[in-house]
C-alpha cells in the first residue's frame, strides 16, 4: 500500500503574520489563500521542492494549541548554506549540530511551532 504525506496542519494565532513568516522569510510557495465563507480562511504553502505542504487558517476547528507542533523536519542538501540563508533573513536559528553524519539546525515560527533543518550525509544500510 502506498501512502503519501501531503499536508501538515499548523495551529497558529495570526494568519497574515504566519504567511509573511513562511512565504517571505523562509521561502515557501503560497499555493492558495481562500475564504470559502462563514469566517473560514484556508492557507496552504509548500516548501520549494517538497510534495508536502503546510495548511493553517481560521474557522477550521479541531486544531491543537498554537505552537504545539514540534520538530517538523525540512531536509536540505547543504545545511550550512540553508542555515546562513535563514540567518540573513533574520530568522533566529541555532548553529548547525553534527550528530555524526546527520546535521541539524533548529528554528521556530512566530507561534512556537518548531522546525529542524536536516542534512543526511551518511547512507544508512537498508533493513532486511
Amino acid at each position: 500500500m502506498e501512502m503519501k504525506l501531503e499536508v501538515v496542519m499548523l495551529p497558529i494565532t495570526n494568519v497574515d503574520k504566519t504567511i509573511e513568516f513562511y512565504r517571505d522569510k523562509i521561502g515557501f510557495n503560497l499555493d492558495h489563500d481562500i475564504k470559502p465563507g462563514n469566517g473560514m480562511r484556508i492557507v496552504q504553502l509548500t516548501p520549494p521542492g517538497s510534495s508536502c505542504s503546510i495548511v493553517f487558517g481560521t474557522g477550521m476547528g479541531g486544531l491543537a494549541s498554537p505552537g504545539s507542533i514540534k520538530n517538523t523536519h525540512l531536509v536540505v542538501k547543504d545545511i550550512d548554506a540553508a542555515q546562513q540563508q535563514l540567518v540573513n533573513k533574520g530568522i533566529d536559528i541555532t548553529e548547525v549540530d553534527d550528530m555524526g553524519g546527520v546535521k541539524y539546525a533548529y528554528f521556530a515560527d512566530p507561534d512556537g511551532n518548531s522546525w529542524a533543518l536536516q542534512e543526511i550525509s551518511v547512507k544508512s544500510k537498508p533493513r532486511n
